[in-house]
C-alpha cells in the first residue's frame, strides 16, 4: 500500500513554494520520498531559506524569479531547465489576491491577479510541456496539480472580483488542460483548498479559532491535510483521477 503514494524517484516543482500552500505541499513531497524538489519564489532569502530547511529531509533547490504571465513563465521554466531535462511533477500554486470594494476595484487589481492565477499556469505548463511529456508513460504519468481555491467553487462574502474569479477560471482551465494533456500521459488535476494558515489567508493564521467555528469540520487545515491530497494526486494512487478538483476545506465550501 505504501508504494501507491510513494513518490521515490521523482522530480517535482512547486510555484510558491517558499511558504504557506506551497511550502506544505513541497514538504510532503520530500517526506513521501521525492529524489529532488524545486521551489520558486520572487524573494531570494525566504525561498533560500525554505529549501535549506527542507533539505533536512532531501534534496530541495531554490529557483528565485517572477514566474507571472507569460513572459515570467517562459523564464522561470528555462532556470529550471538549466538544473534538469525531465519533469514528473509541476504544482502551479504559486497566486495572488486583491480585495477592493466594487466602486473602486482597479484594472490593476485585474491584471496581477489574473495573471499569475491563470496565465501562470497555463504558460509555465505550456513551456515544460517536453520535460513532462519525456518520462511519462501510461503506467507512470507525469502530474500537474492546479492549486485554485473554494471561493472558485462557492462565493466568499469577501470583495475579492478577480481572485474568485480567476480560481473559477483555473478550476475549468484545468479540465480543459486535462483533455488535452493525458494524450501526452500527462494527468492535470487541481486542488481547492479552504481555509489554511498562511500569508495569503491571514484569517485563518491569525484568527484560527474564530475561523474554526465556521468550518463544519471545527478546525483549519494543517499542513498534513494538504501534503496528503497532494501527494495523493502526485502518486500512482492518483492516476487515474483525470480533470478533477480535490476540494480540501472541511466542507466549508458546501456551508456558505
Amino acid at each position: 500500500m505504501l508504494d501507491y503514494f510513494s513518490l521515490a524517484g521523482r522530480v517535482a516543482l512547486v510555484t510558491g513554494g517558499s511558504r504557506g500552500i506551497g511550502e506544505m505541499i513541497a514538504e510532503g513531497f520530500l517526506r513521501a520520498g521525492a529524489a529532488r524538489v524545486y521551489i520558486t519564489a520572487r524573494k531570494a532569502a525566504a525561498c533560500l531559506a525554505t529549501a535549506e530547511r527542507l533539505s533536512a529531509l532531501g534534496t530541495c533547490t531554490a529557483l528565485v524569479g517572477d514566474c507571472s504571465g507569460a513572459a515570467g513563465a517562459g523564464a522561470m521554466a528555462a532556470q529550471y531547465l538549466e538544473h534538469e531535462t525531465t519533469l514528473d511533477i509541476l504544482v502551479n500554486n504559486a497566486g495572488a489576491a486583491w480585495g477592493e470594494s466594487f466602486d473602486t476595484f482597479p484594472e490593476a487589481g485585474w491584471d496581477k491577479v489574473m495573471d499569475l492565477n491563470v496565465k501562470t499556469p497555463f504558460f509555465l505548463t505550456q513551456a515544460l510541456h517536453a520535460a513532462l511529456r519525456a518520462n511519462a508513460t501510461q503506467d507512470k504519468p507525469s502530474k500537474v496539480i492546479n492549486i485554485a481555491s473554494v471561493d472558485g467553487i462557492s462565493v466568499n462574502l469577501q470583495e475579492t472580483y478577480s481572485y474568485a474569479a480567476s480560481k473559477a477560471g483555473l478550476i475549468h482551465l484545468t479540465k480543459r488542460m486535462a483533455l488535452r494533456l493525458i494524450e501526452d500521459n500527462i494527468v492535470v488535476n487541481a486542488i481547492a483548498p479552504g481555509a489554511f494558515a498562511s500569508d495569503m489567508n491571514k484569517l485563518a493564521r491569525d484568527h484560527a479559532d474564530e475561523v474554526s467555528k465556521i468550518v463544519p469540520s471545527g478546525r483549519v487545515g494543517t499542513k498534513e491535510d494538504m501534503a496528503g491530497s497532494a501527494v495523493y494526486l502526485a502518486s500512482r494512487a492518483g492516476d487515474y483521477v483525470v480533470g478533477g478538483t480535490l476540494v480540501v476545506d472541511g466542507g466549508i465550501a458546501w456551508r456558505r
